[in-house]
């Protein structure tokens, strides 16, 4: 774009370039977003920049501007025609019943973009994200004198089951067995996706290994670089949330895939995209894989595995979850896994612990009361 400045790195710490350039992209799109909201909210953002991740911050923005544009569109609340331009004294004029008829909105909405419509379903974990947001904002306006009133208890509760309450989905041993046969051989795969595995299988093998050995993040595996792995020492080095460092060690599987792919499929130099000459996991014009590009190929392959539709394969974080009962399942202490998978409580790890894969098919296993109907006919 015109007028845009090139970013050119003088990078002193410990973390790879890609590191730093990726924590860079994440905080100038908080700082446009905070150019599009109110500066009355200056207090807010100060907040949100020195107590949550950054990730957390771009949600957080993502979901104040949203809440804005909809007072804006959908209210007479502001005269404003942008964010920007609402009053101090229009947010101090704000309900908690205002608030609650946004998480309402929020249930089911539709957006009309250029030709088409596109309708949006959230779910309850969804909309408590966004009246935390909520929350948290008006919470804050409230302690620097912004508005008048905290009417954040004024918001109706929003009922999220538990984590102790919601179904693990992971996938079993023999499916991932099925997963990783379709990813050596091609089997199960589209002509189509036949054609795109014969350049990109040994990656795609490598990518899913590490997803369901190390139980890794979809952002750790995607910021991998080549210079992350130390196969002389036998261990590579992640960056995890908190900037923490973790060293993991490799075992024979895992090294065996990652050189495989080094050696024998991964682009030389001379076409590779510039910046990208590190990146350890490739996309065929030679930059290093998107999130979304990641994803994708993991519900492609968990689908085969699962046996049933693309659009109904796991996620990375479903791959996490299956490192996580795997490893348990094979009687690994829980805190050695809590160490491995870089959970905060060992409370976490220990719902994976209380997870049993078969539990509910081995409890009617017995309980064939229709074989035994016919059993007792036949007799």
């Amino acid at each position: 774009m015109a007028g845009e400045k090139t970013v050119r790195l003088n990078n002193r710490s410990e973390k790879p370039d890609n590191i730093v350039l990726k924590e860079h992209e994440v905080v100038s799109k908080c700082v446009g977003i905070e150019k599009e909201l109110p500066t009355f909210m200056r207090g807010f953002f100060a907040y949100l920049k020195g107590n949550v991740l950054p990730m957390t911050r771009l949600a957080y923005l993502t979901d104040i501007r949203f809440f804005c544009q909809y007072l804006i569109d959908n209210t007479a609340l502001t005269e404003a025609e942008k964010p920007r331009d609402i009053k101090q004294d229009e947010f101090n004029e704000i309900m908690a019943v205002d608030v609650n008829l946004f998480i309402d909105y929020c249930r089911s909405y539709s957006v009309e973009k250029d030709n088409e419509i596109v309708l949006y379903e959230n779910t309850n974990k969804t909309l408590a994200r966004k009246k935390s947001s909520i929350s948290v904002l008006f919470k804050q306006l409230y302690r620097d004198g912004v508005v008048e009133k905290n009417i954040t208890d004024g918001f109706d509760p929003i009922r999220v089951p538990k984590a102790s309450e919601r179904e693990i989905k992971a996938l079993q041993d023999d499916e991932v067995m099925i997963m990783l046969d379709a990813v050596s051989t091609g089997a199960n795969l589209t002509e189509k996706e036949h054609q795109y595995w014969e350049k990109t299988k040994k990656r795609d093998k490598a990518i899913l290994l590490l997803f369901i050995t190390y139980g890794l993040r979809l952002f750790e595996l995607q910021q991998l670089n080549v210079s992350s792995f130390n196969f002389n020492r036998g261990e590579f080095k992640i960056f995890r949330k908190r900037d923490k460092e973790a060293i993991m060690p490799l075992n024979q599987s895992v090294t065996e895939v990652i050189i495989d792919y080094l050696e024998n499929e991964r682009p030389d130099d001379e076409k590779i995209i510039p910046g990208h000459e590190d990146a350890l996991f490739l996309s065929l014009q030679g930059r290093r894989m998107t999130e979304r590009a990641i994803r994708d190929l993991v519900k492609k392959y968990t689908s085969i595995g699962l046996s049933t539709s693309r659009k109904a394969g796991y996620s990375p974080h479903k791959l996490r979850a299956t490192a996580a009962t795997s490893l348990i399942g094979r009687g690994n202490s829980i805190f050695d896994v809590q160490a491995l998978l870089d959970h905060e409580q060992v409370t976490t790890t220990q719902l994976y612990a209380n997870h049993k894969m078969n539990v509910k098919r081995d409890l009617v296993k017995d309980m064939e009361w229709e074989l035994e109907r016919k059993r007792e006919i036949k007799k």
